[in-house]
């Protein structure tokens, strides 16, 4: 990762740093899975411990690009598959995989009586697409409804009762995908990022021409270096911090280099050559079309994301709501069960998929 540049005027961090912590800065790390990979073995590959009362296995299938999807597939242990029972599809953060925040929330949530699946995008985790470790929009909002194909094909799934939950940038995704999707019916995001805005139009201001013209020259010289033989440049979170390093990055970096949420297939790195396609990612543009259709949008009071969810919800058309947890960051509600609020996680699924 290059070094981040601090806004003086704030004391926070400005548009550009958060540009290249979402994979855009043409300086990136090398592609590599940290040391703490060494604490996986067994049979059990997740970043949170197994729960007794709910079911798990390993599921594949294609979506509408032909690209094969891997999830895990969570149900109640007692779950009567006799009977048709509402389902979501949870999304993992950009760079994430389905073994961290994304399994935890549909293992949850299954207890909770869901049939959920946590997918790994295409091109990342164990999911197919190459080259491996970069990113599409239009296939990361295609993959929410592969997964809602997937779950109306299974027996003991009601195909009028399957909804999706979208943990940070797959927050945006599953709101583009709900647009287009009416087959989802209902949407909740947590700690939600647009990865659009993230990239090039952070806080809501747009880049200057300038900046603009500037950053796609450079990732345009970059993909002339590759297509000569250059190795592909990613950008990702350091491996290690320094006395410099800003709050936003030292807050994602105690999640995935640290035990508490690093993962083998998560090394956060994305090409960057794939970031120009994110201009024309504006996951907020329409989100009244999926009215009446309800959303459920999830928030830390001290997030430096929360402007998102904010923007998301003056977007939006009723049925709405925000939900602000209080004394909750962005990254606290990735694993911390007792802040993530569950129980509204719940009623707004139970009340909004009813029969």
């Amino acid at each position: 990762m290059t070094d981040l540049e601090r806004n003086p005027k704030s004391g926070g961090i400005d548009r550009r740093t958060v540009l290249q912590l979402s994979g855009a800065g043409l300086a990136a790390a090398t592609l590599a899975a940290t040391s703490a990979s060494a604490q996986y073995t067994g049979t059990w590959d997740k970043v949170f411990p197994p729960n007794d009362r709910v079911d798990h296995r390993k599921v594949r299938y294609a979506n509408r690009l032909g690209i094969e999807l891997v999830a895990d597939m969570y149900m109640p242990r007692d779950l009567d598959t006799t009977q048709r029972h509402p389902a979501l599809i949870v999304g993992h953060p950009y760079g994430g995989v389905k073994e961290q925040t994304a399994g935890l929330y549909a293992q949850t949530m299954a207890e909770r009586g869901f049939v959920t699946i946590a997918h790994d995008a295409s091109f990342n985790g164990e999911s197919g697409g190459q080259p491996h470790f970069i990113s599409s929009p239009e296939a990361t909002v295609e993959d929410f409804s592969a997964g809602v194909d997937f779950l109306g094909r299974q027996a003991f799934v009601d195909r009028d009762r399957i909804g999706v939950i979208g943990v940070c940038a797959s927050g945006g995704y599953s709101l583009a995908a709900a647009q287009i999707d009416t087959r989802i019916r209902a949407v909740a995001t947590v700690s939600m990022y647009d990865m659009g805005g993230a990239k090039w139009a952070w806080g809501g201001t747009p880049m200057t021409d300038e900046d603009r013209i500037r950053s796609l020259t450079e990732i345009g010289a970059q993909r002339w270096a590759e297509v000569d033989g250059a190795p592909v440049r990613y950008g990702a979170l350091p491996d290690v911090l320094t006395e410099d390093t800003d709050p936003i990055t030292r807050e994602f970096f105690d999640y995935y280099r640290t035990a508490r949420g690093a993962h083998p297939r998560a090394t956060t790195a994305m090409a960057v050559s794939g970031d120009p396609s994110y201009l024309h990612f504006h996951p907020f543009d329409h989100l009244d079309r999926i009215s009446p259709r309800p959303v459920l949008l999830i928030a830390g009071e001290n997030a430096h994301s929360l402007f998102f969810s904010e923007q998301a919800f003056e977007s939006a058309s009723e049925p709405k709501e925000l939900h602000v947890v209080a004394g909750a960051g962005h990254v606290d509600l990735y694993d911390k069960v007792d802040l993530i609020p569950w129980d509204k996680l719940q009623s707004f699924f139970e009340r909004h998929m009813t029969v």
